[in-house]
């Protein structure tokens, strides 16, 4: 129902990353699964999760007596170590252990360093293509004599940078993810209660706001989303306000919003 309010299209999910297995963080992926299939989805897709994942969506799919459209492809991993789950050209996808009622893992996407850019200030007549994908790898480019005929650094400027997210679902304050989270661009971390209802954080192992906030600045981020918020509370003003305290560059993850990250 989210993707189609916000017009994003489910065959542009390939890879899904489910953090544990909880109810509130994979019930939702049956009705998706099915709308994949009713949308005549035909290409892989591919689940990622703690081990149990493929046992939930077979009994689904046996006593509905459905078969889907195309292939589900599972990846089981111990969330309790950091793996390296997914890598392409562009970026990679790793596990961040956390700390949680059942074993969980948040997700570290970050992206590999970009192609440099051809200046466009400095235009050369009758470049290849093959030349300008040369310059692009940061080489230089020579004729068929091997004489070198431009510098790389006379026509291209550095690469843009290289972006990164952390996504940490239900955890409880965990300093170890510190070092992996260091200098992230942006931090999605929960943040379920205040800090004035701290022992309900530390009997359930989730955080608070200012928890949050603390792992953010320790971690030197760049920006700090904060979500997961327990339903009792009203307004979700006292949540922001405690996070902004430790924190300055806090804001809420409330459904909808788009952040965008400067590069």
């Amino acid at each position: 129902m989210q993707l189609a309010r916000l017009q994003i299209s489910p065959h542009k999910i390939d890879h899904v990353f489910i953090s544990h297995l909880h109810g509130d963080h994979y019930l939702g992926l049956m009705p998706l699964l099915f709308s994949m299939h009713l949308h005549k989805r035909a290409s892989d897709l591919h689940l990622y999760s703690p081990p149990g994942l493929d046992e939930i969506i077979t009994i689904h799919l046996k006593h509905a007596k459905s078969v889907l459209n195309y292939k589900i492809i599972f990846h089981p991993f111990d969330p309790t170590q950091i793996h390296l789950l997914f890598e392409d050209e562009a970026l990679t996808v790793a596990t961040i252990p956390l700390i949680h009622k059942l074993e969980c893992a948040g997700f570290l996407f970050k992206e590999k360093v970009k192609p440099r850019r051809i200046n466009k200030e400095k235009p050369i007549e009758g470049l290849k293509l093959q030349q300008i994908v040369a310059l692009k790898s940061g080489a230089d480019i020579f004729d068929e004599k091997g004489k070198l005929l431009y510098k790389n650094e006379a026509l291209t400027l550095p690469p843009r940078p290289s972006l990164s997210y952390a996504y940490c679902s239900d955890t409880a304050f965990n300093e170890a993810m510190i070092h992996q989270l260091s200098h992230v661009d942006l931090l999605y971390h929960e943040a379920t209660f205040i800090q004035a209802d701290s022992h309900k954080a530390n009997e359930t192992k989730h955080s608070t706001a200012a928890q949050a906030a603390e792992i953010a600045k320790r971690s030197q981020v760049k920006k700090l989303v904060i979500g997961h918020f327990s339903a009792r509370y009203k307004s979700l003003d006292p949540l922001l306000h405690e996070a902004i305290a430790v924190f300055p560059n806090t804001e809420l993850a409330t459904e909808g919003t788009t952040f965008t990250l400067s590069d």
